[in-house]
């Protein structure tokens, strides 16, 4: 996003590039499909609006087009196995990506579809069909989205503000576009199901197709016990590197590469309408433009493992508390450190006997007929042993940008 922006607001493309990167959205008006019954629209154009905004992000695994050509396995339809939702503050001090596990037993309700029919309900069952479902009535990435976005509502009471699909070719070119990603490896993986995927342990450059079978990768040795949950925490720590790497690069000195950038970015999408335009997409992204690793956190969905079916997870209690804070545009985790409230002298830390609201009085010089004693020599102190760093599990625990999340102990090139 923070790319974007320069093209409304530098105009490295003009206008002709941004009627072609506009071009390369696939769009469907969200509003409409879904209701009026809602909550006042919110529409992203505006930096100054002062207003929080939910946005529900999906990678889609559809093997349409040339996504057959990435991943050539022969499946068919298409599925959300990767949803996650983007809350960013009124003030654009903070951004916020919640996992929500595909597995997770829920009811969802019947959906529209973009070409105005419905699904049907279903109930105790995976939140990934949600998106299957949408998929095969109204035969569209479109549809399979409209119908994880009004499941989300229906079970947090809070209103998505728009969707964004990204399907396999648009997250390798994203990739390939910033030069890759460097990551942790902390021990060697190789996964024959993720297209034979191989990382030996240290820190990797991952280029877009090797960083997309990242992803995809749930099992197979160094990949854990082969759940879910464990991919959640990789695609977190895969994005945290993503957003690293491009606050670190001056896109702005680069036009090039900055318009190779904006154009993998917009032709990966499928979007709902009220972001579909890179004038939209450029004021929102300016005025998010001073968030830093630190202010971007990750968490997953409080879970635990479903008591009737093991193979599944359920929300818990805390899951409600994460949702009244996106409600409330609060702070989802304490992930992000708030800022210090300024400290004020207290009468007790005073060096003078004053009272609360009087300047301490300083202290007396010696007279000039006296010698000021001379100062004893501290013992020697022992230095104080450094904080160790603490490691965060991602996919279990909320982490930022800026946070460790695994260890290497050497670098492998």
């Amino acid at each position: 996003m923070a790319a974007t922006a320069v093209l409304a607001f530098v105009g490295v493309g003009g206008a002709t590039a941004a009627v072609t990167l506009t071009g390369n959205i696939t769009a469907v008006d969200a509003e409409e499909a879904l209701g009026e019954d809602r909550p006042d629209k919110v529409v992203p154009d505006d930096p100054n609006a002062g207003v929080p905004l939910n946005i529900l992000v999906l990678g889609s695994d559809s093997r349409e087009g040339v996504n057959a050509d990435v991943v050539a396995d022969g499946n068919e339809g298409a599925r959300a196995d990767t949803t996650m939702i983007l809350h960013i503050s009124a003030d654009r001090s903070r951004v916020e990506v919640v996992s929500v596990p595909r597995d997770s037993t829920v009811d969802i309700p019947s959906c529209p579809t973009s070409s105005g029919g419905e699904t049907a309900p279903l109930y105790k069952t995976k939140f990934n069909a949600a998106f299957a479902s949408g998929y095969d009535t109204g035969g569209d990435v479109e549809s399979g989205a409209l119908c994880v976005m009004k499941t989300l509502e229906t079970l947090t009471d809070v209103r998505m503000d728009g969707f964004v699909v990204v399907d396999f070719a648009g997250f390798q070119k994203m990739i390939d576009a910033i030069g890759g990603v460097e990551i942790c490896i902390p021990q060697r993986i190789e996964s024959r199901k993720a297209d034979n995927l191989v990382l030996e342990a240290g820190v990797q450059e991952l280029d877009g197709l090797t960083a997309l079978k990242y992803a995809r990768a749930r099992t197979g040795a160094g990949l854990g016990d082969g759940s879910d949950i464990g991919r959640i925490g990789r695609q977190q720590e895969l994005m945290a590197a993503l957003a690293r790497t491009v606050l670190d690069q001056n896109l702005l000195t680069d036009s090039p590469q900055l318009l190779q950038f904006l154009g993998a970015v917009t032709g990966s999408l499928t979007m709902s309408s009220n972001f579909a335009s890179v004038q939209g997409l450029a004021g929102l992204a300016y005025s998010v433009r001073n968030v830093r690793p630190d202010t971007i956190a990750f968490m997953t969905v409080p879970f635990e493992y479903d008591p009737d079916n093991p193979a599944n997870v359920v929300w818990t209690s805390e899951a409600a508390d994460v949702w009244d804070n996106m409600n409330y545009d609060r702070p989802l985790s304490d992930a992000v450190a708030q800022p210090e409230a300024e400290a004020s002298p207290s009468p007790s830390t005073s060096a003078g006997e004053g009272t609360a609201g009087e300047q301490p009085a300083a202290p007396e010089e010696p007279a000039p007929s006296e010698e000021a004693p001379e100062a004893e020599p501290a013992p020697d102190a022992a230095s104080p042993e450094p904080s160790p760093t603490r490691t965060r599990e991602a996919g279990k625990e909320a982490f930022t940008s800026a946070d460790v999340t695994a260890v290497c102990g050497s670098t492998v090139g």
